[in-house]
């Protein structure tokens, strides 16, 4: 069994949220939510980046078998550039709430701020994605999801090599960004390369 804590309050239906891809470069943000049924527990639920690749898409099968509903929301590059990433986390959370086929009567929100989502109360939670196993569902609902998108974009794109950073900022991404410019699915409003007093490390 998992060591999260199945619910913050017993009789009730709680749908945990969290996103992926806030810090990136490039690519959507991507929420998910879950509401896992009590009934059929998931063995080795945990934070998202606490599973190795190969144990959050068997994870993610059985989160999709086994909950009682799950959705994911997913807000493009071109969205975040004009509503800002904190604004995007919170609409990519609403979608997936929308997706849900059953609504919860409370949500388990992972951070600490949230847009409220109508007629649907909520609480946040820091760190939540490794207090909650609904919060941890769907980290790994998010994540694989969203490491999808990526991995079918780098085919597209192979210069940034999206199919190992996923869009994160590492040296090989920002170099990459510096040698051939941005691509069409980068987010415009991040800063995609160092200040110039740090371009020495590109070169």
């Amino acid at each position: 069994m998992s060591n999260l804590l199945a619910f913050l309050e017993l009789d009730r239906l709680e749908g945990g949220c969290d996103e992926a891809g806030r810090g990136c470069l490039s690519g959507p943000v991507v929420a998910a939510a879950v509401i896992l049924d009590p009934e059929k527990p998931i063995i080795g639920l945990n934070d998202s980046k606490q599973i190795n690749e190969r144990n959050r898409l068997l994870l993610r099968d059985q989160i999709e078998k086994h909950a009682l509903a799950y959705g994911i929301g997913i807000v493009s590059h071109t969205e975040i550039d004009e509503i800002n990433i904190l604004n995007a986390s919170f609409l990519a959370m609403h979608r997936a709430v929308d997706q849900l086929s059953t609504k919860p009567s409370f949500l388990l929100i992972d951070g600490n701020r949230f847009k409220p989502y109508p007629g649907i109360p909520h609480a946040c939670i820091i760190k939540g994605d490794g207090k909650f196993q609904s919060i941890a569902a769907a980290s790994i609902l998010a994540k694989t999801k969203r490491d999808e998108i990526m991995e079918n974009l780098h085919q597209e794109f192979p210069v940034y090599h999206w199919n190992k950073n996923k869009g994160y900022p590492t040296t090989e991404h920002r170099n990459a960004i510096a040698i051939h410019g941005a691509s069409p699915h980068h987010r415009m409003t991040f800063q995609l390369l160092p200040n110039k007093s740090q371009l020495e490390l590109f070169d």
